[in-house]
Parts: C-alpha cells; sequence; structure tokens
C-alpha cells in the first residue's frame, strides 16, 4: 500500500495523458517511446495488455511484434482504451497474457505490491512485463519533494505520484520470481517548462548515461516470470520383497503442475 499521504487523482493516466503534449512531459514521451521501441523486438506471442496510456497518438502495436494489444485505462475514460479496469483487479484470465506493458502504472496505483500481483497473475510462463516509472533519486525527485509544502502544486501530475526508484522495483519483482532481463534510464534534466531551457541542458544527457544513471528521471525495467518446474518430493522409496504382478502400477505420469 502507500505509504506517504499523496492523494492519487480519480483521473491519472487521463491527466497523464494530456500532460505528455506540453515540456517537460514531451521530453519524457520522446525518451521512453524510443527505450519501448528498442525493447519491443524482444516481446512474442499474442496476446499483450498495456495498463494505462503511453501518450497521445502513441500505438505501440505498431512497433511490437505481438499480434494483439489491449489497451487497459486504468482509471475513468480515456479515448483509444478497450477497457477501463482497476490495475489491482484486472478482469483477465490468469496465465493468459504474453507481454504487459504498464507505463507508469505503479506510480499513480493505490497498491503498486497488489498491481504486480496482477501483472504475475495474467502473464503466461516466460512471459515479459515492461515498466516504465519516475526516479525518486534525480532531480525529477527532488522537484517534486520541493513542492510537496504547497497542497496546490502537490496534488498536480505527476508530483502527485509516488515514485519509485528501479532497484527498489527490481527487488520486488525479485522476490515475486521474475529475472531482471534490462533495464534503461533516461532524462537528466531537470523538468523544465520552456523548450529552449531544455535544449540548452541536452548535454546532460550524455553525462548522466554515463556517470550517474541511478539520477536519472525516468527508467524502463524489463523482467520475465519464471516458473519453478521442480518435482515435489515424496516419501521415501520402499524395496518391495519380490517383483511381480502385484508389484506393477500403472503409471500416473508426467510432472506435477507447479
Amino acid at each position: 500500500m502507500m505509504t506517504d499521504d499523496t492523494k492519487l487523482p480519480e483521473s491519472g493516466s487521463l491527466s497523464l495523458n494530456a500532460w505528455y503534449q506540453a515540456w517537460p512531459g514531451q521530453l519524457v514521451s520522446k525518451a521512453e517511446s524510443k527505450l519501448l521501441a528498442d525493447l519491443a523486438g524482444s516481446l512474442f506471442g499474442y496476446q499483450l495488455v498495456q495498463l494505462g496510456m503511453l501518450g497521445p497518438g502513441q500505438d505501440y502495436l505498431t512497433v511490437c511484434p505481438v499480434r494483439e494489444h489491449t489497451v487497459v485505462a486504468v482509471t475513468g475514460e480515456a479515448a483509444g482504451a478497450d477497457v477501463v479496469a482497476r490495475p489491482e483487479s484486472l478482469p483477465i484470465a490468469s496465465d493468459s497474457i504474453d507481454a504487459v506493458l504498464m507505463p507508469h502504472t505503479l506510480d499513480f496505483a493505490s497498491d503498486p505490491h497488489q498491481v504486480l500481483r496482477e501483472a504475475e497473475r495474467i502473464l503466461v510462463p516466460e512471459g515479459r512485463l515492461v515498466i516504465t516509472g519516475f526516479n525518486p533519486w534525480s532531480l525529477w525527485g527532488l522537484w517534486r519533494a520541493l513542492r510537496r509544502p504547497f497542497r496546490r502544486q502537490r496534488d498536480q501530475l505527476p508530483w502527485c505520484g509516488h515514485f519509485l526508484s528501479y532497484p527498489r522495483l527490481q527487488d520486488w519483482l525479485t522476490l515475486m520470481g521474475f529475472d531482471i532481463e534490462r533495464t534503461d534510464v533516461r532524462v537528466f534534466r531537470p523538468p523544465l517548462t520552456r523548450a529552449a531551457a531544455l535544449t540548452r541542458l541536452a548535454f546532460l544527457e550524455r553525462l548522466g548515461e554515463r556517470y550517474w544513471p541511478l539520477f536519472a528521471g525516468v527508467y524502463v525495467v524489463q523482467a520475465v516470470k519464471r516458473v519453478s518446474t521442480l518435482r515435489p518430493v515424496g516419501p521415501a522409496f520402499k524395496r518391495r520383497r519380490a517383483l511381480g504382478a502385484r508389484s506393477i502400477e500403472p503409471s500416473t505420469g508426467g510432472v506435477p503442475r507447479v
């Protein structure tokens, strides 16, 4: 559950989608679009579920080889969404989805742990989970901390979210049985609203990726769901006195599904 007093907006995804259209939202949208396009080739299967909106005009299916793409608006009504549902309780069958994409879903979820459990539930074994998020240990996190004393600014997107660092997210995923396949970071410039100022600070991107990746503003984590195939330990084998007709029993066969 959330550990601070942040009150998340009921239409978080819809408002964040609008936030992408202005600076610095455009900076985040462009950086994440490129990262997600680079990751798209590692996804495969028949069904991809996207929990939340990527940004205006973005369709991940155009670069992703997964055949079917379902967009779930996590709150309110959102143009382009196929389903409206709470990410903590998805109307999707277990072990039925090949890939799940979460664009800042955890940043604005009431219960991030439960959202991850739902993603793990609906994913097939070896299914991929892709998560984007805001990093609290960055200029963006500092910006958010400075706004907290002022309620009006604190309630604005994306500062009303509860940013989750990617090392902490990786720990959560590992404990749930995921293997971390890849982590990429971007956006080392401060969240300024003037495009000219952000352009002059473009050199921070190259320096940040090389010298202080832990302080990136946003990240993308890709993980794979692993399922144990170990045979359960049964009772110790008892030697039979003699092999005969009564000693031969039909095999129930196969390895129990875990």
